[in-house]
């Protein structure tokens, strides 16, 4: 028996359902810094309804050679990746013009 997609209709294989979700997200590409200065890409703005983030941490983390994890409705890579985010995303299938990337703002003051 072969599996439906509830929401297009289509049988699992053919179903277009993600690659259409893709084309909508409006995604943040960002670096953050947490314990010990260490640098963290954080993915934001994916909706984890119609896209399997752990499918795709799994791919930007073999992608960039590092570790990661996503975690709610954003993923966090170890490391600044925000240069190769973006190529990455679009030949995922993710509109280009749908990533923003922000660049890092940081000082170089200690805060306490």
């Amino acid at each position: 028996m072969v599996d439906i997609c509830t929401v297009c209709g289509l049988p699992q294989d053919l179903c277009v359902c993600e690659s259409i979700a893709k084309e909508k997200q409006k995604i943040r590409v960002s670096i953050i810094k947490k314990k010990f200065g260490k640098k963290y890409t954080v993915i934001e703005g994916l909706n984890k309804n119609e896209i399997d983030l752990k499918e795709l941490a799994k791919k930007l983390k073999n992608e960039f050679a590092c570790g990661g994890t996503g975690k709610g409705d954003h993923i966090e890579l170890q490391g600044d990746h925000l240069n190769n985010i973006p190529s990455f995303l679009e030949r995922e299938g993710f509109a280009r013009d749908a990533i923003d990337v922000e660049r890092p703002k940081f000082t170089n003051a200690r805060s306490r």
